[in-house]
């Protein structure tokens, strides 16, 4: 093999093996990104079952505070 051709083959090879090792980065990289977001979605799911019971909790407790204490509503009374 000529110079020439042992050079270009060097070159190709090595311009090969980078571009695998970004395509693998960047792979690694999307991967992990989009693992974050079912985390992320896990997350909210989470806060949405908690809001749901706080608003569970504070409806039986209002229910159970008003058969103690009757509230009238500011709509009941004559507007002068």
């Amino acid at each position: 093999m000529s110079r020439a051709s042992k050079v270009t083959l060097g070159l190709v090879t090595a311009i090969t093996g980078l571009v695998v090792v970004a395509v693998h980065n960047t792979q690694v990289t999307e991967r992990e990104a989009m693992h974050q977001g079912v985390v992320r979605d896990e997350e909210r799911q989470r806060q949405k079952r908690e809001r749901a019971l706080d608003f569970e909790m504070s409806a039986k407790l209002r229910e159970e505070y008003e058969k103690l204490q009757p509230v009238s509503n500011s709509e009941d009374k004559p507007k002068r």
